[in-house]
């Protein structure tokens, strides 16, 4: 059985702004660049109280709150908190799996250090980063990552919750199943058309049936129903894909995207250039201006071998969008996915089909 935390920083990029300016305690505070385009990155608990969330456009957040205070992002000032967070972690364990700069899986079922329990473990980490930090966190005790993750946002802010290996099916058994991570809008919509609409309606279907209706993804609901995750803490998870993207001032044809495209592909390729492993698919982004999303991506044996391959790539995925030509774009974005050794790549191969 397996003890694992869930750690959560608490409204992190807003909460370390209002700690860094005294003036900033107790009001509502959006980190967002202002203009039309930008979009919240975080909110403090004040601005939460109006409806602003993460993801939201600011020019939304302003209207929702006109007395918010709106604070440019300082990604370099959050990374240097998460460095002495993640060294207050790894302390107490080398399990660690960072999902972000503000939130991190434990492992501590083989915990050495001297405290008596897994929620132990969990209240000292909690009153090291308070003290070290002067930020509050929220923490999840549970048998697995699942439900971890769940527990750690149950108390929030700076709260502490533990799900015990006995208590998961009365505890799952309420929950809308938008409380599942990864059971989006989308998701949760189509599973109300066949009428559950919670956790406990959702375990007494059968894996076949729930595979029927959502295939493979159906397997990983009549777990997740039944509190069942398997996945262990990853200490060095791969790199997935690494990408770059912007959001226009202003919406543009396809045939003006060639600038911006030189731009963003240089940013990615720089930081894929500093992986061991190497991207073998580049994909493309598309945002049109009635917010319809589009990809296109090409896999080949052998991935880029310079920049210039792959920005010849990138301008060949943009050929293969067939939208009319008065189409107008607001966000354009290119990467590389699919990362693998090197020595797992064949050794002759042609870049293009």
């Amino acid at each position: 059985m397996r003890k694992i935390l869930h750690i959560d920083m608490d409204a992190f990029y807003a909460s370390v702004e209002q700690r860094d300016d005294p003036a900033l305690r107790g009001r509502p505070v959006v980190v967002a660049w202002r203009g039309a385009r930008s979009v919240v990155c975080a909110a403090s608990y004040e601005a939460r109280r109006f409806g602003i969330r993460s993801a939201m456009p600011a020019l939304r957040a302003e209207r929702l709150c006109p007395d918010a205070v709106f604070v440019a992002p300082d990604f370099s000032r959050y990374r240097a908190v998460s460095r002495q967070i993640r060294h207050i972690f790894l302390s107490h364990t080398p399990l660690v799996e960072p999902l972000s700069l503000d939130e991190a899986y434990l492992d501590v079922s083989d915990y050495r250090h001297g405290l008596s329990s897994a929620t132990a473990v969990a209240q000292a980490i909690r009153a090291q980063i308070r003290e070290v930090t002067a930020l509050t966190a929220s923490a999840g005790v549970a048998p697995n990552k699942f439900l971890a993750k769940i527990a750690s946002d149950w108390r929030k802010p700076d709260g502490l919750f533990v799900i015990r290996p006995a208590q998961v099916e009365a505890f799952l058994t309420p929950l809308p199943v938008g409380r599942i991570p990864g059971v989006g809008t989308v998701t949760q919509a189509k599973l109300g058309g066949l009428g559950i609409a919670t956790v406990g309606q959702l375990r007494a279907w059968t894996q076949r049936d729930l595979q029927a209706h959502f295939g493979r993804y159906g397997q990983r609901l009549h777990e997740l129903a039944r509190g069942i995750d398997a996945h262990p803490v990853c200490v060095d998870r791969p790199t997935q894909s690494i990408s770059a993207e912007d959001t226009f001032a202003q919406d543009l044809p396809l045939t003006a995207l060639q600038p911006p495209l030189q731009a963003l592909a240089e940013r990615a390729w720089q930081a894929a250039s500093k992986e061991a492993r190497v991207g073998r698919t580049v994909v493309l982004k598309l945002k049109t201006a009635d917010f319809r999303t589009l990809t296109r991506s090409h896999t080949a044996d052998t991935p880029p071998a310079d920049f210039a391959q792959f920005m010849a790539i990138a301008k060949a995925l943009c050929r293969r969008v067939e939208l009319p030509h008065d189409t107008r774009y607001r966000l354009l974005g290119v990467g590389l996915s699919n990362f693998v050794a090197r020595d797992a790549l064949p050794p002759q191969a042609e870049l293009f089909d």
